[in-house]
């Protein structure tokens, strides 16, 4: 009986350390991450207290809200589009870029890219891309001096990837970098925004990259987030922003 009594508390233990590594992964593991896998963006080596802000799966009935709320605080951000949820939103997009943020690629649909076939993920790719190239061409021709070349940053559906969705974005037809992220707040998962601005604030460091999602609780959470980040003197920008501020290769 002491034996499965035993064996029982050092099981909880385990799920209990793997559910905080996986909340909260720990900076060691970060670190790890980013020198086992150098082409792939987790964080920045930096001692600069900046961070990159990046948004995925919209644009949807919510990002202009949160537009307004980064506009509010001077920040940009890069958002992570799926190309699915483009049409009828391509206005939306133009105004992001107007403002100064980036559009990058998240795919076609909202599933696991890493069980896509390579053939197949490689014509989604191209397809957002097409996408995304006609959202900064139509705000070029709009004559703003705001407007940028789109970023060649890719996030695969769900956050997983193998050896050969890096091998397919090495490609030269497609050559994208793989964007992942230190801070994840389990937003998709969790509905609570003040929960997730307390996981962001309680997690940063200089160089992280903060992965959220845009949904209907976003902007709140935005609000806690940003003026918090004011006030312990953060600088907040986009991927592109972060990658300026390597103090070594990655």
């Amino acid at each position: 009986m002491t034996a499965v009594f035993i064996t029982v508390i050092l099981f909880s233990l385990a799920i209990s350390s793997l559910i905080s590594i996986l909340y909260k992964p720990p900076k060691w593991l970060i670190c790890w991450l980013q020198a086992r896998y150098p082409s792939i963006l987790f964080y920045v080596p930096t001692d600069e207290k900046i961070v990159a802000l990046t948004i995925d799966d919209g644009p949807s009935p919510y990002t202009l809200e949160i537009q307004r709320v980064l506009k509010a605080h001077g920040v940009k951000a890069t958002f992570f589009v799926i190309g699915s949820r483009i049409p009828g939103r391509e206005e939306i997009l133009r105004e992001l870029v107007m403002d100064g943020h980036e559009l990058a690629n998240h795919a076609m649909h909202d599933e696991p890219s890493v069980r896509i076939p390579p053939e197949e993920l490689a014509r989604q790719i191209q397809a957002v891309e097409r996408q995304i190239e006609d959202i900064y061409a139509s705000v070029l021709d709009l004559d703003l001096s705001s407007a940028v070349k789109p970023p060649r940053y890719f996030r695969p559906g769900s956050g997983f990837f193998n050896a050969g969705m890096l091998s397919l974005l090495e490609q030269p037809y497609l050559k994208y970098k793989l964007v992942l992220g230190s801070i994840y707040p389990w937003d998709a998962q969790i509905p609570w925004a003040k929960l997730n601005a307390w996981h962001i604030l309680g997690s940063m460091t200089p160089g992280a990259t903060i992965v959220i999602h845009d949904r209907k609780w976003t902007a709140p959470m935005l609000r806690v987030v940003l003026s918090g980040l004011k006030r312990r003197g953060w600088s907040v920008g986009t991927v592109t922003d972060l990658l300026g501020q390597s103090t070594e290769a990655i």
